[in-house]
């Protein structure tokens, strides 16, 4: 078993529990792509087993923090159960839902979602691919699904220096699917789709969208960034007049008007707009529209912490174009999906948005990933997702 030695002080995290290493902690050690090798302070105590990643920043992932832990097939499945017997046990109402989630299950790079009887899963990290078949037969095996589909065409591979690889894993069938969520059907495309497919971990915030709705009963909703329709859906459900969806792309648009045709709506409550948010944005504010409820969901715009400046700037003008697009009393649901945007960065971006508009408002609910897309409290990097559900105040005090 290869070893890496830390530099002195280097220890801390790991002792943590905190499951990444990265190269400027290593004094000395290598070892090939995704194998697994012995972590040690500079002292040589041991700190963990993890999976070498020779062309990331991220050069170790630690896989045990157990010395007597024997890192193999036995092990990954023993860890992938784990994982599926929580999301039994949170018994979510879908049969779309992640089985796997990366660190926060102890499987660092690894995603895993299920759709009905489909598993598609990407993997990240060169110790996972170094695993793929091992993880994918334990797959089928404690599920039951009879087929698998690789999405790893992440950004993240290639800072791993792994090529993208897609396709049918194991056993083969259609890439369009359709998922039962909260009582609607909603469909999606595994091979073509953002992500695995569909955002599973926005669940339940649509779902709170939808309990909004009904409660106060919003005649004219606005859903930015739109993707496939899933808030278009939930707004519809509970009850909104009409929702007007904006996204660039042609083909989620279409999937978003089918969804609508699905759950049995009326497409005269719809509007479906192929355009750039933005400039939408500034054209209602200029033709004196307004709305009650609106739904800004973009996507990643800072991956990282050094790409938060700009994004702020970004995050901070489709807010600001919102909130005065809003109705007094309309309602606002705002969300950050960039890793390198805290949450409390997050709710300072979107107060100096309504002050920029001359709007106050009061927050009624902030929101995050769906339970089945967990954090560890030793990862808080797993904390991506953030939302705010905010109600419009006719202004400030004079």
């Amino acid at each position: 078993m290869k070893t890496i030695r830390l530099k002195p002080g280097k220890d801390r995290s790991l002792l943590r529990r905190h499951p990444w290493v990265f190269d400027g902690a290593i004094a000395k050690g290598g070892a090939d792509a995704g194998e697994t090798v012995r972590v040690e302070s500079h002292e040589g105590q041991f700190l963990a087993w993890g999976a070498f990643s020779p062309a990331s920043r991220i050069r170790v992932r630690a896989w045990s923090f157990d010395e007597t832990q024997r890192i193999d097939a036995a092990f990954f499945r023993a860890r992938l159960a784990r994982a599926i017997a929580l999301r039994t046990r949170l018994g979510i109402d879908s049969d779309g839902l992640r089985l796997v989630h990366g660190e926060s299950d102890g499987l660092p790079g690894l995603i895993v979602d299920r759709y009905g009887d489909t598993l598609v899963a990407q993997f990240t990290a060169c110790g996972m691919e170094r695993w793929k078949a091992e993880l994918a037969d334990a797959l089928l095996e404690l599920t039951g699904c009879p087929r698998l589909y690789e999405r790893s065409d992440t950004s993240s591979r290639k800072l791993e220096g792994l090529p993208d690889a897609t396709g049918w894993l194991r056993g083969s069938g259609p890439t369009a699917l359709t998922l039962q969520e909260h009582g609607w059907s909603l469909g999606l495309d595994i091979a073509h789709g953002h992500k695995t497919g569909y955002y599973l971990d926005q669940r339940d915030s649509r779902h709170v969208c939808y309990e909004y709705t009904k409660r106060l009963g919003f005649a004219q909703v606005l859903n930015c960034f739109s993707y496939t329709g899933g808030f278009t859906v939930a707004a519809l459900a509970g009850g909104a007049g009409h929702v007007t969806s904006i996204d660039s792309s042609g083909p989620a648009l279409e999937q978003a008007a089918a969804n609508v045709a699905r759950n049995g709506f009326d497409a005269a409550r719809t509007t479906f707009m192929d355009a750039d948010v933005n400039a939408s944005l500034r054209q209602f504010i200029s033709e004196g529209r307004q709305f009650d409820a609106i739904v800004l969901d973009p996507p990643k715009l800072a991956p990282t912490a050094a790409h938060a400046e700009r994004a702020a700037r970004a995050y901070k003008d489709i807010n600001r174009l919102a909130f005065k697009l809003l109705n007094p009393g309309g309602v606002l649901f705002t969300f950050s999906c960039s890793g390198g945007i805290g949450v409390e960065l997050f709710h300072k971006i979107v107060a100096s948005a309504g002050l920029d508009a001359g709007v106050d408002g009061a927050i009624l609910q902030r929101l995050g990933g769906a339970s089945d897309h967990p954090m560890t409290v030793n990862f808080p990097e797993g904390e991506y997702l953030k939302g705010l559900v905010i109600m419009k105040n006719n202004g400030f005090d004079s």
